[in-house]
């Protein structure tokens, strides 16, 4: 979007505006400044011409414009009708010099979960992947993601879901709530989120999505899975290049629509308007990223594994315990028979009653 654009939706969301003090604002002609109402109303946007200026009376529900009207944080909006890849895409801008970019797509051709596999991403959930350049050592990127979970939690809260968090990336709904790392030397992307990284865009019942074509999580584990998220990064030993942090959220679609083990915010709460939605979770992320040391606090309130007894599969074997606490950067703490362990990185499971949790 324009520098003028955003200029002019910023300056519509304050309130009725004239046109010649559109004019001065924007720094274009009056004549300028009607072409870009217009072109406001072409894509769904209600601008009426009041006595005392433009008044905004109507927003989309959806699209790039949409979003950025009265968005409360200083981020681009690239927004598509269709994409094979919103990280794909991301990850292009990245290597164009591109920063605090948010790419959506209203849906997804092309999207590939964990271990390849496919999963659909149709129109009515939020498929989005967000470009960031944080001055921070690769060390740090999990707790991006960490960051991410929480603002998608606020946000699905704000709508009325009872949602929570599964350590260290999903977003849940729990039975008993209702409605209501980083290659640090190479320069290639790479997975930084622990357990089940849903590929940006959607979330499966076993990644996070709302069509997965292959399932193998069990759906009887005492949640129903919303919203799932793949960090990846380019960095050296020192410091990130470039990070994308891409959540895939079950919003709008309908249940009948969802695999087994997946929720919507619809299924939960009623369907939502997808643009605010989107706006509290950058705004709340923003918050966040601004201020790190508060993202571990927030997350472990937001915590549904905490407490719980888990079991994790790891690349050097199955741990099993109860999980009690997260330290930085969003390492698992266990207690097993054998003392506590650390896990860095697995799939975590919450395991019921009939398996020996609680």
């Amino acid at each position: 979007m324009s520098d003028t654009r955003r200029a002019l939706l910023d300056a519509l969301a304050e309130g009725p505006v004239s046109g010649p003090d559109l004019a001065d604002r924007l720094g274009v002609s009056r004549a300028a400044v009607w072409k870009h109402v217009e072109s406001l109303r072409d894509e769904g946007f209600g601008v009426e011409s009041a006595g005392d200026g433009y008044v905004v009376t109507d927003v989309p529900e959806y699209g790039g414009p949409a979003i950025e009207y009265g968005l409360g944080v200083d981020y681009d909006v690239e927004f598509h009708e269709t994409l094979d890849s919103s990280n794909v895409r991301a990850r292009e801008l990245a290597a164009e010099g591109a920063s605090d970019v948010v790419v959506v797509a209203r849906k997804q051709t092309a999207s590939r979960g964990r271990k390849n596999r496919e999963w659909s991403a149709p129109d009515g959930g939020v498929w989005m992947s967000l470009l960031v350049r944080p001055d921070e050592p690769p060390a740090y990127a999990p707790l991006y993601t960490l960051a991410m979970a929480v603002a998608v939690c606020d946000a699905a809260r704000e709508a009325g879901v009872g949602a929570s968090i599964k350590w260290p990336n999903d977003v849940i709904v729990s039975e008993a709530s209702g409605s209501s790392s980083a290659n640090a030397d190479g320069v290639s992307a790479n997975e930084v989120s622990g357990s089940s990284p849903s590929h940006v865009g959607g979330v499966s019942a076993s990644e996070a999505s709302g069509g997965s074509k292959d399932s193998d999580t069990p759906a009887d584990r005492g949640y129903r899975k919303l919203c799932g998220i793949l960090t990846e990064m380019e960095g050296e030993a020192d410091r990130v290049s470039w990070l994308v942090i891409g959540p895939g959220i079950n919003v709008n679609l309908d249940p009948a629509d969802l695999p087994e083990g997946a929720t919507s915010v619809a299924a939960e709460a009623g369907p939502v308007e997808r643009r605010v939605f989107v706006q509290r979770m950058l705004e709340r992320f923003d918050e966040l990223r601004g201020d790190l040391d508060a993202v571990l606090p927030a997350w472990r309130e937001r915590a549904d594994t905490l407490g719980r007894r888990v079991r994790v599969h790891t690349a050097n074997g199955v741990i099993e315990g109860e999980a009690v606490d997260i330290e930085h950067p969003g390492t698992l703490v266990v207690r097993t028979d054998e003392g506590e362990k650390r896990v860095h990185a697995g799939d975590c499971e919450h395991l019921r009653p009939a398996d020996g949790g609680r």
